[in-house]
Formats: structure tokens, C-alpha cells, sequence
């Protein structure tokens, strides 16, 4: 009798400590991490439970985060919890599964799209829905850090937009008090700076959003009061109100080399040079979009080729390069011509494409060439938001580097896209405006 209520008592004591353990996250794999900001002699480091934490990371929205471990990131930052693809726990998990950390978005609303900070009750019902979001992810061990709202000074107005981000990061200091917090801004104004400096005294750190500018960022910072840590929470290419337009206002994007090279550059002389206050970075975008083209800001295409922007991150994080490389983009004509010449054509006239492109690998090359509509003026995207993709109108492949193709027969915008494949899951991209005349 003795030995039959030992081991129900034993039962019991075991059942105790597993639901503890299950309440409180702290069953080893499944603790939430401490995550720190200290400051030393040699300046700002993030520490993960005690451990320094530079953020190699990437922007990502997504199902599958496992290229971003492949290629040597070790961090993706979202812009909001969930999505249309994975619930925030999802992401959690999957980052997780790969040994990747997350800086969590947290949906904050714009004042660009219409909400009022004036509207007090508005305020506080936002703060309550996001300590609910705070409550629900806190204690999974993927999460580093809270990204509060994105790029909230994108044309606004109302400084009380920091006052609630102050208050928000500070209810997530107090019922979390493992995990850094954060707000994304758009470039690095110093008036938007210094009103965050002052007016949001809880933030660990302040992250900014720069393209081409980002080569401004040395001059930018010493204009400001912040003298604090900081991130890169997007970087990468040059931005499309960045570049050279056609004599009808078209922006011209750069090819896929010209955009390697840029990434290669950024991040050697404004990232990793400031050692002292930069904590780390994320490249943009670690996957496909469309903003005002299909191939602009993402690193992959729609079909999942990587293009030479990932082979030279995975170099950049690493110091190797991938065991094969993508196609590297030389020039590109249009009947001779190139996008800066502004090129009218008649309806229906030939168009002669010709692309220049190597392989690091010599792999043989096939190439596909389409012809898009640019996206019409009242449907560009805003900031990043939602932008239509548009359907080709033609579209060959060939096995050379050139083309001959009719140009549509309808008046209006086009371009001629070219996509240069090896065989191995790599490309290279690019295009070139033209205008087909009435």
C-alpha cells in the first residue's frame, strides 16, 4: 500500500512540474530568450541570453524561411505579426525550425491612411489590441525584439503618432520585459529623428529605412540629437523616386548586376563600417514583389530564381560564396539604344532586343523576354502598399542573347524585360522603358 501511494504521489509531483513548465515557457527549448542592448567600450552590442547578437537579416514575408539560414542570415524582421500566408505563430515556429531569430512587426496604424491621433479612444483601443498580440507571442524562443509600426513618419503630420508609440513600448516592458522594442522609420530625417528621441524614451533603439540614401546616413545622423543604437530595417537597392526617369516621367531600373554591386557596397562602407552604433541590418526584399516592376526590390523572382543580390549577401555574412552563382547582367539594348535614351517606338514596330550577360560557372544560359504595360499612374502602390501586377502582353524565349519582337500596337507604356536563366535556379534581370506613340 505504502509503494502504490508513493507512486501516486510521484504521479502527481510529475504532472505539477510539467504543467508549470508548460504555463511558464520555461521548458528549455521553448523559453523565450533574454534579449539585451548594452553599451561598452568598443559601443552597442545586442546580447542574446549573454551572448553578443549581430542582426544579419532580412526583410521577409513569406512561407519558408529556410533560405534566409542557408545563405548565412541569422535574423528576419515582418512587418506585421500575421499575414495572408502564416499567422504570427507560424512565423515564430519557422523561424524557429531554421535557428533564425524575428523582430516582430506590430501593426500600427498610419496616419496617411486616415487615422487621427488626435482620436484618444482610437489610441487606446490600438494599444489595448496590440498588448493582446504582445500577451500571445512574448514567450515564443524565436523572438528577439518588437518592431512598433512601420515607417509611421511617411508623410504625417501629428507628432502625438510617438507619444503612442512611447506608450506602447512601454506596456511591452512591462508585461515583457525579455525583449527589445523598436520603430521603423522612413529614411533618417533628423527633425523625424530627434521628435522620436524625445518623445519615445522606452524604445531600445531606433531602425531605419533607407535605398540610395543610405549612403547619406554618416551625414544624416550627425545632424541629430539620437546619439543611441540603431538598425537597418530595410536597405537595399536604389529606390524607384531614387533614379533617372524617362522624358515620360518612367522610372529607370537598374539591372540586376548594377543592383549586386550596389548591395555589395552599402553594405561594406555604411553597415558594417559604424561598428560602433550599427546592431545590425535587413536587406530588402528577401522574396518577389511588385512595385512599379515585378523584378525592382526582390531578391528572387516569382518562379523562385535567386538573382546576384543573395550570392553577394550570403558573401557579405560569411566571407563564401555560394557553390553556384547567379547570372551576371553586362548591358542591355533596345534597338541599339539604352533605357536613358527615352525610346519611342510606332505601333507595332520591331523591337531588336540584345542582352549581354556571363556565368561565374559557365553554365549555359536561356533567356526569356516579355513585354509588360507599366503599371497606370492612379494604381502605383503608396509606401510599399498593395500594387496590381501586370499581364504581358508578349513574351519569347530564345537561346541567344537577342530577340525580335513586335512592339504592342496599342499606344502607351511599356517595357521590354529580359530574364537570363543557368539552369541551377539562378537569373539576372532587366528592362527597359519605351513609349509606343499615337
Amino acid at each position: 500500500m505504502t509503494r502504490i501511494i508513493t507512486k501516486i504521489l510521484a504521479c502527481i509531483l510529475l504532472m505539477i512540474v510539467m504543467a508549470a513548465c508548460g504555463a511558464t515557457g520555461n521548458d528549455g527549448e521553448n523559453a523565450p530568450v533574454k534579449a539585451e542592448l548594452r553599451k561598452d567600450d568598443g559601443g552597442y552590442r545586442v546580447y542574446v541570453d549573454g551572448k553578443p547578437f549581430y542582426m544579419k537579416g532580412a526583410g521577409f514575408e513569406g512561407r519558408d524561411p529556410s533560405s534566409v539560414a542557408k545563405y548565412g542570415g541569422n535574423t528576419i524582421r515582418t512587418w506585421r505579426t500575421g499575414d495572408q500566408l502564416l499567422s504570427g505563430m507560424e512565423k515564430l515556429d519557422a523561424a524557429r525550425d531554421n535557428g533564425l531569430m524575428v523582430v516582430l512587426g506590430l501593426e500600427v496604424a498610419r496616419e496617411r491612411h486616415g487615422f487621427d491621433y488626435d482620436d484618444e479612444k482610437a489610441v487606446e483601443a490600438q494599444l489595448e489590441k496590440l498588448k493582446k498580440e504582445v500577451l500571445k507571442y512574448k514567450d515564443h524562443p524565436a523572438l528577439l525584439a518588437w518592431g512598433i509600426g512601420n515607417e509611421l513618419n511617411l508623410r504625417y503630420t501629428n507628432k502625438k503618432v510617438w507619444d503612442a508609440v512611447n506608450d506602447i513600448a512601454e506596456m511591452i516592458r512591462e508585461i515583457d520585459p525579455n525583449h527589445l522594442t523598436t520603430t521603423m522609420l522612413a529614411g533618417a530625417n533628423h527633425a523625424d529623428v530627434d521628435a522620436v528621441a524625445e518623445r519615445c524614451p522606452a524604445l531600445d533603439y531606433i531602425s531605419f529605412q533607407l535605398y540610395g540614401s543610405i549612403e547619406k546616413l554618416p551625414g544624416y545622423l550627425q545632424k541629430t540629437k539620437y546619439k543611441g543604437a540603431y538598425a537597418l530595417t530595410e536597405w537595399g537597392v536604389t529606390g524607384h523616386w531614387e533614379v533617372p526617369k524617362t522624358a515620360w516621367n518612367r522610372p529607370i531600373e537598374e539591372n540586376s548586376h548594377v543592383k549586386a554591386m550596389a548591395y555589395k557596397r552599402r553594405y561594406q562602407d555604411y553597415i558594417a563600417a559604424d561598428s560602433n552604433r550599427c546592431i545590425g541590418s535587413f536587406v530588402f526584399l528577401w522574396g518577389q514583389k511588385q512595385e512599379r516592376t515585378p523584378t525592382w526590390y526582390g531578391m528572387f523572382l516569382e518562379t523562385g530564381e535567386k538573382t546576384e543580390a543573395v550570392d553577394i549577401m550570403q558573401y557579405m555574412w560569411t566571407g563564401h560564396w555560394p557553390e553556384n552563382r547567379a547570372p551576371q547582367m553586362q548591358n542591355f539594348f533596345l534597338n541599339g539604344k539604352t533605357a536613358l535614351q527615352s525610346i519611342y517606338l510606332q505601333p507595332a514596330e520591331m523591337i531588336a532586343g540584345i542582352v549581354n550577360a556571363t556565368d561565374p560557372d559557365n553554365d549555359s544560359l536561356n533567356y526569356l523576354w516579355e513585354i509588360l504595360p507599366e503599371v497606370p499612374p492612379d494604381q502605383q502602390s503608396d509606401g510599399g502598399d498593395f500594387e496590381p501586377v501586370q499581364e504581358a502582353v508578349c513574351s519569347s524565349k530564345t537561346t541567344i542573347g537577342s530577340c525580335e519582337i513586335p512592339a504592342p500596337g496599342q499606344p502607351g507604356e511599356y517595357r521590354l524585360f529580359v530574364y537570363v536563366f543557368d539552369g541551377n535556379s539562378n537569373a539576372a534581370t532587366a528592362n527597359i522603358p519605351f513609349y509606343v506613340k499615337q
